[in-house]
């Protein structure tokens, strides 16, 4: 790092002549004196590390309980990222590290294997992508039991435009008389703008058949064909729950968060498959 030059801030009442100087040794300790607690005060020529960025990001568990971690992105001079991985309370062993392409609850393709974690709970690589690009990268990273179990995640997390804000409405699903299935449509908002929707049933049958699931256009008060705007993910017959990440409407038709708000549209839960006489609960969203 090229050093600026330290002399101008010299007080100005330091006069410097070359006269005094040759001749007069008490000046020439002064002087010296000055430079130095200059040079000292202004930290010398290097950059202090702490000054560089770093964000990070939460790791929860996902198929092995009581797992948690932290995921930290810190800038580089050289335009490359530092990423550091820590893994609490995983099991012995070494554990792959993957940054991937999307969300945690979709289908992801690695965007950049990391270095595994090791026996001390942690992982450091460097890789040569931008601090900025990472930080709103579109991703998640995800921790693998073993490369024989990959299948196993340990913890994972968002980054990036995929991190869950604090912004969310929740809407109440209610029961098709005879059914008695009630439960909540939980829309979040991500920092990219898109939304995570999170179905939750309650007083269901419980097996392992899935239950569907739909967001259709008009209301549970006015409709009966169904006019179906986007079809959600299925909901597991033993949790009874569900997890979707949306974008696209099934037309194609980009829709962020906002405009679900605005919506003029409900949600069908469906016993067996996707017909108007299978619907078990339903609920009213956005501007209904």
């Amino acid at each position: 790092m090229f050093c600026e030059n330290v002399f101008t801030t010299v007080p100005p009442d330091a006069e410097i002549h070359i006269y005094n100087i040759m001749f007069n040794p008490r000046k020439v300790l002064n002087l010296l004196i000055i430079i130095t607690s200059v040079v000292l005060l202004s930290g010398g020529c290097s950059k202090d590390d702490n000054s560089y960025n770093n964000t990070s990001f939460t790791l929860i568990k996902k198929d092995v309980f009581g797992i948690s971690g932290t995921v930290t992105f810190t800038e580089t001079s050289n335009n490359s990222t530092i990423i550091d991985v820590t893994l609490n309370g995983a099991p012995s062993g070494t554990h792959p590290v993957n940054l991937y392409n999307s969300t945690t609850i979709e289908d992801s393709i690695v965007y950049k294997s990391l270095n595994s974690i090791d026996g001390s709970g942690k992982s450091s690589t460097i890789v040569d992508i931008p601090y900025g690009k990472l930080i709103s990268y579109d991703g998640c990273i995800k921790i693998l039991k073993s490369d024989s179990e990959p299948t196993v995640i340990l913890a994972q997390g968002d980054i990036g435009g995929n991190v869950i804000t604090s912004t969310y409405k929740t809407y109440n699903l209610i029961t098709i008389p005879a059914y008695g299935v009630t439960g909540t449509a939980k829309f979040e908002k991500r920092a990219n703008g898109t939304t995570l929707v999170t179905i939750a049933l309650v007083d269901f049958i419980v097996g392992p058949a899935d239950y569907f699931a739909t967001i259709n256009l008009g209301s549970i008060e006015t409709v009966d064909e169904l006019t179906i705007r986007k079809t959600l993910n299925n909901i597991n017959g033993t949790t009874g729950k569900s997890y979707t990440n949306i974008k696209f409407l099934d037309s194609k038709i980009p829709i962020t968060y906002d405009k679900w708000l605005v919506y003029l549209g409900y949600i069908n839960i469906y016993q067996t498959a996707i017909l108007p006489a299978n619907v078990i609960s339903h609920g009213n969203i956005g501007s209904n």
